[in-house]
Protein backbone atom coordinates (compact mmCIF):
# COMPACT_ATOMS: atom_id res chain seq x y z
CA UNK A 1 0.00 0.00 0.00
CA UNK A 2 1.53 3.24 -0.89
CA UNK A 3 -0.25 6.30 1.07
CA UNK A 4 0.45 10.57 -0.13
CA UNK A 5 -0.75 12.62 2.06
CA UNK A 6 -1.04 16.36 1.38
CA UNK A 7 -3.21 19.36 2.46
CA UNK A 8 -0.54 20.93 4.82
CA UNK A 9 0.52 24.72 5.10
CA UNK A 10 0.68 27.43 7.20
CA UNK A 11 -2.66 28.11 9.13
CA UNK A 12 -3.61 31.25 11.47
CA UNK A 13 -4.83 30.10 15.17
CA UNK A 14 -8.76 29.22 14.90
CA UNK A 15 -8.49 28.40 11.53
CA UNK A 16 -9.37 25.14 9.43
CA UNK A 17 -7.17 22.70 7.17
CA UNK A 18 -7.79 19.62 5.57
CA UNK A 19 -5.57 16.75 5.09
CA UNK A 20 -6.38 13.70 2.44
CA UNK A 21 -4.37 10.96 2.15
CA UNK A 22 -4.64 8.89 -1.00
CA UNK A 23 -4.18 5.00 -0.96
CA UNK A 24 -3.08 2.71 -3.96
CA UNK A 25 -2.06 -0.91 -4.17
CA UNK A 26 -4.40 -2.77 -2.47
CA UNK A 27 -8.44 -2.35 -1.62
CA UNK A 28 -8.50 0.63 0.43
CA UNK A 29 -11.78 -0.10 1.63
CA UNK A 30 -10.65 -3.54 3.44
CA UNK A 31 -8.29 -1.40 5.32
CA UNK A 32 -8.40 0.98 9.06
CA UNK A 33 -7.17 3.77 8.59
CA UNK A 34 -5.53 6.71 10.84
CA UNK A 35 -4.38 9.62 11.22
CA UNK A 36 -0.46 10.29 13.21
CA UNK A 37 1.32 13.78 14.42
CA UNK A 38 4.57 14.44 15.52
CA UNK A 39 6.00 18.05 17.27
CA UNK A 40 9.10 18.59 17.16
CA UNK A 41 11.04 17.26 20.26
CA UNK A 42 7.93 15.09 21.04
CA UNK A 43 6.60 11.63 20.33
CA UNK A 44 4.38 11.13 17.79
CA UNK A 45 0.59 10.43 18.25
CA UNK A 46 -2.17 9.61 17.92
CA UNK A 47 -5.16 11.63 16.17
CA UNK A 48 -7.74 9.85 14.68
CA UNK A 49 -8.72 6.88 12.93
CA UNK A 50 -11.79 4.98 11.20
CA UNK A 51 -12.91 1.84 10.29
CA UNK A 52 -13.01 0.32 6.90
CA UNK A 53 -16.64 0.94 6.81
CA UNK A 54 -16.26 4.15 8.50
CA UNK A 55 -18.69 3.41 10.68
CA UNK A 56 -16.08 3.48 13.75
CA UNK A 57 -14.15 6.35 14.38
CA UNK A 58 -11.63 7.22 17.52
CA UNK A 59 -10.40 10.84 18.49
CA UNK A 60 -7.78 11.61 20.72
CA UNK A 61 -8.96 13.70 23.28
CA UNK A 62 -7.14 16.67 22.53
CA UNK A 63 -8.54 17.00 19.32
CA UNK A 64 -12.47 15.34 20.26
CA UNK A 65 -14.61 18.47 19.10
CA UNK A 66 -12.59 20.44 16.46
CA UNK A 67 -11.04 17.33 13.90
CA UNK A 68 -13.19 15.03 11.85
CA UNK A 69 -12.30 12.04 10.34
CA UNK A 70 -13.62 10.61 7.41
CA UNK A 71 -13.00 8.17 4.24
CA UNK A 72 -14.16 8.03 0.34
CA UNK A 73 -13.78 4.40 -0.24
CA UNK A 74 -14.75 5.29 -3.87
CA UNK A 75 -11.75 7.88 -4.38
CA UNK A 76 -9.66 5.65 -1.59
CA UNK A 77 -9.17 8.57 -0.03
CA UNK A 78 -8.59 9.90 3.93
CA UNK A 79 -9.25 12.60 5.26
CA UNK A 80 -8.89 15.14 8.44
CA UNK A 81 -10.76 17.86 8.39
CA UNK A 82 -9.55 20.37 11.34
CA UNK A 83 -11.64 23.03 12.50
CA UNK A 84 -10.49 25.68 15.45
CA UNK A 85 -7.05 24.75 15.08
CA UNK A 86 -4.60 25.53 17.89
CA UNK A 87 -0.71 26.70 17.54
CA UNK A 88 0.11 23.04 19.88
CA UNK A 89 -1.47 21.35 16.77
CA UNK A 90 1.66 22.32 14.76
CA UNK A 91 3.21 19.23 13.54
CA UNK A 92 3.97 16.90 10.57
CA UNK A 93 1.03 15.00 9.69
CA UNK A 94 1.01 10.80 8.97
CA UNK A 95 -1.46 8.99 7.21
CA UNK A 96 -1.21 4.90 8.01
CA UNK A 97 -2.95 2.24 7.19
CA UNK A 98 -4.45 -1.23 8.85
CA UNK A 99 -4.87 -4.43 7.80
CA UNK A 100 -6.63 -5.01 10.39
CA UNK A 101 -10.50 -3.28 9.31
CA UNK A 102 -11.32 -1.50 12.68
CA UNK A 103 -9.80 2.03 13.02
CA UNK A 104 -7.55 2.37 16.34
CA UNK A 105 -5.22 4.59 17.67
CA UNK A 106 -2.30 1.85 18.21
CA UNK A 107 0.10 2.93 16.04
CA UNK A 108 1.59 -0.90 16.53
CA UNK A 109 -1.48 -1.74 14.45
CA UNK A 110 -0.72 -0.06 11.23
CA UNK A 111 1.25 -1.71 8.78
CA UNK A 112 1.49 1.13 5.67
CA UNK A 113 2.88 4.93 7.05
CA UNK A 114 2.68 7.84 4.39
CA UNK A 115 5.04 10.30 4.20
CA UNK A 116 3.93 13.57 6.15
CA UNK A 117 2.75 16.68 5.58
CA UNK A 118 3.80 19.82 7.87
CA UNK A 119 0.95 21.59 9.74
CA UNK A 120 2.35 24.75 11.07
CA UNK A 121 -0.26 27.14 13.16
CA UNK A 122 0.81 30.15 13.84
CA UNK A 123 -0.64 32.52 17.19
Amino acid sequence: VQLQASGGGLVQAGGSQRLSCAASGRTFSSLGMGWFRQAPGKERESVAAISWRGDSTYYADSVKGRFTISRDNAKSTMYLQMNSLKPEDTAVYYCAASLGRSGTGDARMYDYWGQGTQVTVSS
